[in-house]
């Protein structure tokens, strides 16, 4: 297979921007955050406290049949080129063959290969679970709506397997991720995530998530 370097990825990015307007992107580190961003606390304070809603109907492809895909590339492909490093890219420009993942939910350093038994190393995790999703507002949504958060950049990052798998459909009542230093940003993107598509949270998960940011007041939210 041909290999493109790394130095493609500013055209091929621009491109599908382009090609997928409908679908945020952004180049920077999945957790980037600037001093402008509001505190992660106080956004937290604005989420609506409710039980949970049923699960009756819930099913993945509610939120889209797999990922959104334009041209060649598909949504696990772009998040695979912003979040790791030492890209080594196919033919088309997006695939990514190998990489390094630094994983935010485990702080192993994870070296990807992409193989039918070795890309499921790195998963792409839904930081606020689909399922957590419907139960939470959007089993009330048009498709497109959940189609749009199942592919939006603040709500994806790439991780280690089987952490994703070990967090399941889990709110942040019962799942954090085992590395420690990053719970602060972890919790503020599902903050961030919950205000902009209005979806509600429990008590016990508000409360989680108030007691990880007690340790951290000055967290703020990941930039858009």
């Amino acid at each position: 297979m041909a290999l493109l370097v790394v130095s493609v990825l500013p055209l091929y990015f621009l491109f599908a921007q382009l090609a997928a307007p409908n679908i945020e992107t952004s180049t920077e580190p999945a957790q980037t955050t600037h001093s402008d961003e509001p505190l992660a606390a106080q956004e937290l304070a604005k989420l609506t406290i409710a039980d949970a809603g049923s699960k009756d109907g819930y099913a993945r492809d509610k939120f889209g049949n797999g990922w959104a895909r334009w041209d060649k590339c598909d949504t696990r492909q772009r998040i695979l080129n912003r979040d790791l490093r030492g890209l080594a890219l196919d033919s088309d420009g997006c695939t990514v063959l190998s990489g390094v993942l630094d994983d935010p939910y485990t702080g192993k350093t994870i070296d990807f290969t992409r193989g039918t038994t070795t890309s499921g190393a790195v998963q792409i995790d839904h930081v606020v679970a689909l399922a957590n999703a419907w139960i939470s507002g959007a089993s009330t949504w048009e498709k497109s709506r959940r189609v749009e958060l199942a592919n939006d950049e603040l709500e994806l990052l790439a991780v280690d397997g089987p952490a994703n798998m070990q967090k399941g459909a889990s709110a942040a009542d019962a799942w954090l991720p085992p590395y420690q230093p990053f719970r602060c940003q972890y919790v503020a993107r599902q903050i961030a995530i919950k205000i902009k598509y209005a979806l509600s949270v429990t008590s016990a998960e508000h409360g989680a998530m108030e007691k990880v940011l007690h340790t951290c007041p000055a967290q703020r939210l990941p930039t858009p």
